[in-house]
């Protein structure tokens, strides 16, 4: 964008660009979540810093700033449920002693989560304004408004923000069916998801993974089966249940009904990887599907580790929020067995006034979540940033001071207040005082990037090869190579396009079992000029076997695995051997199609021979 002669020329190479991928001309803004970039591109353009601003700096000044807006948010919401600021200060103190496990800013700053997470923080902070009772209509209004347009922010910054948003809706699902929250207020939070992800649609070109998402599906079918079944919170306790019970498979039949019609009918394809992904991760069955098992192998996407929970426990954090999760979570199921119970709701005020509606939302959330990062370590930033929130405001409650003290019979207000400011301060002085020296000697710290060989690699195409030549290799190496070198790639790390992941699993044959005249048939039908070998690929120790790259394509093309250990009986021995390992022997049948042209410590370039 800044690079483009004009603002107008700039959206012109954006929606048909064909410099990213070899052979085909593409749509970025439908393809990838960048409007952000867009945005700050054209700001650059406007304001009045190019002289001293360098553009680099104005993006991470801009990304950093954003997370002092999340901190921010953080605490409002705990200052919003505990009524005191004191709970917002701890939250915020907690988020960043704990930077480790709550951000990931620090050491990958462009992340689409780093641009989405902030919004999400800012829409949990509304929410949790908008469920208080005996809201005016004018801040009702004014709130609903701030809800919409940090919704519709955080869609627009994240390709997953459809699967963050389920889960909201699934909180906001299990709650209105428990009577915990109003119905009214429900129903517009459900219309504010599904218009902000329409509107994302819209401006990313009707992108076919939002119109076949889950949550406008689900939210469609909710809204729907209210229609049929109207008296829902009506009937004895038994009554009720059994009226539950219908109501959800209803909701469920029809969510997967309708999502299955808008796949069908559209020819929806883009996120098949993700439910492949799932079926395989819950045990519905093993795959031997590439895409699947390139996530399932990657640590990211497996259990959250124990030692995540050893280091929240070394802030006190993960103490605190369990105290205060139990507490809450035996609240809850009391408070829901008395809705339940009471058709009538005469005593709704006297038995929820230990769990107000915010309340209510906040511990969903957060159980939800933490299931959520439990059985998946990429998402434990949503929930660990919760987590902080949740403890904090726990601690600085006078409900939950209350309610203990009065369980041992200690209540008097004196009490309760001192415990409710005095548990906080002497937290908040114990982390000042055996994490703030440590803070502020990182914070002196300088660091320099060291790679010296991908970074001679890098200098080597910018020196070497023709501006228009064609890279094939690894996702991760080729979006440093696009980002360095500006060169044509015939693939990248953008996983939620089906064409792209084929073109992937096609390419990636350079670490497979295939003879030389295959692989040089796969690569330059995509256009390929050089092709880019890593060491740490082909000879890789880093996953178990059967979770190495090679392995599971070799699983993928139905070829026995290397090494030692058990293969699948229908798998069998290839006819040739590892492609990544013979054309080092530069032996006639390679070197017909292949010309080594770089070569490190840790890369090997090879030319491929343009044939008449």
């Amino acid at each position: 964008m800044l690079q483009a002669p004009t603002i107008s020329k700039g959206f012109h190479g954006l929606i048909y660009d064909n410099k990213t991928e070899s052979m085909r001309t593409i749509n970025l803004l439908e393809r990838m979540n960048i409007y952000q970039e867009v945005f700050l591109s054209i700001l650059y353009r406007v304001l009045p810093i190019q002289t001293y601003l360098e553009p680099v700096y104005f993006y991470i000044y801009t990304l950093f700033g954003l997370q002092a807006m999340y901190v921010t948010a953080l605490y409002v919401t705990s200052w919003l449920l505990s009524g005191t600021w004191l709970s917002g200060l701890l939250a915020a103190l907690w988020y960043v002693i704990n930077r480790i496990d709550t951000t990931r800013v620090e050491f990958t700053i462009p992340l689409r989560e780093n641009w989405a997470l902030p919004f999400f923080a800012v829409q949990i902070a509304a929410i949790t304004h908008l469920l208080r009772p005996h809201l005016q209509p004018l801040c009702e209004r004014l709130t609903l408004l701030a809800v919409f347009i940090s919704t519709f922010l955080f869609s627009l910054t994240w390709q997953f923000n459809q699967f963050m948003m389920l889960m909201q809706a699934l909180v906001l699902f299990i709650l209105d069916c428990l009577n915990m929250l109003p119905t009214t207020k429900v129903t517009w939070l459900y219309i504010i998801q599904v218009t902000s992800l329409l509107l994302v649609c819209v401006l990313q070109f009707f992108n076919s993974m939002i119109l076949g998402s889950l949550l406008i599906s689900f939210n469609l079918s909710v809204l729907i089966a209210r229609k049929f079944q109207k008296n829902l919170k009506t009937g004895s306790f038994l009554n009720r249940l059994w009226k539950l019970l219908f109501h959800l498979a209803l909701v469920l039949c029809l969510t997967i009904f309708l999502n299955s019609f808008i796949k069908q009918f559209l020819n929806l394809k883009s996120d098949e990887h993700i439910f492949k992904f799932l079926k395989a991760k819950f045990g519905f069955g093993a795959t031997r599907d590439f895409d699947a098992n390139l996530y399932l192998c990657e640590e990211a996407f497996g259990l959250l580790p124990f030692n995540t929970l050893e280091r929240l426990s070394h802030t006190l954090l993960f103490y605190a929020y369990m105290f205060v999760l139990s507490i809450m979570v035996i609240v809850a199921v009391v408070v829901a067995l008395r809705n339940l119970s009471d058709s009538t709701n005469v005593h709704k005020g006297k038995c929820t006034i230990l769990l107000k509606p915010g309340t209510a939302y906040n511990l969903m959330h957060s159980i939800l979540f933490g299931c959520l990062a439990f059985s998946t370590m990429r998402m434990k930033y949503l929930w660990t940033s919760h987590m902080c929130v949740f403890a904090s405001f726990g601690l600085c409650s006078s409900d939950v001071w209350e309610l203990l003290l009065k369980l041992v019979h200690l209540y008097t207000p004196k009490r309760m207040k001192m415990m409710r400011y005095s548990v906080p301060v002497l937290i908040l002085i114990y982390l000042c005082y055996k994490f703030w020296p440590g803070m502020m000697a990182e914070l002196s710290e300088l660091r320099e990037f060291y790679d010296p060989d991908t970074v001679e690699l890098m200098n080597w195409i910018k020196s070497n090869t023709p501006r228009k030549a064609v890279f094939a290799g690894s996702m991760q190496l080729l979006a440093g190579v696009k980002l360095c070198t500006g060169r044509t790639l015939t693939n990248h790390p953008h996983y939620e396009d089906k064409g792209l992941r084929e073109r992937t699993k096609e390419v990636y044959q350079i670490y497979a079992k295939r003879s030389p005249e295959e692989v040089y048939s796969l690569l330059r039908s995509f256009g390929t000029d050089y092709v880019i070998l890593e060491d740490s690929i082909c000879y890789e120790r880093r996953h178990n076997r059967g979770c190495r790259l090679r392995d599971l394509l070799d699983i993928a093309n139905g070829h026995v695995m290397d090494g030692p250990g058990e293969n699948d009986p229908d798998l069998k021995p290839a006819k040739h051997p590892r492609f990544c390992e013979e054309i080092k022997r530069n032996l006639p049948s390679y070197s017909a199609h292949f010309t080594r042209v770089f070569q490190n410590k840790t890369f090997h370039v090879y030319k491929l021979s343009r044939h008449k």
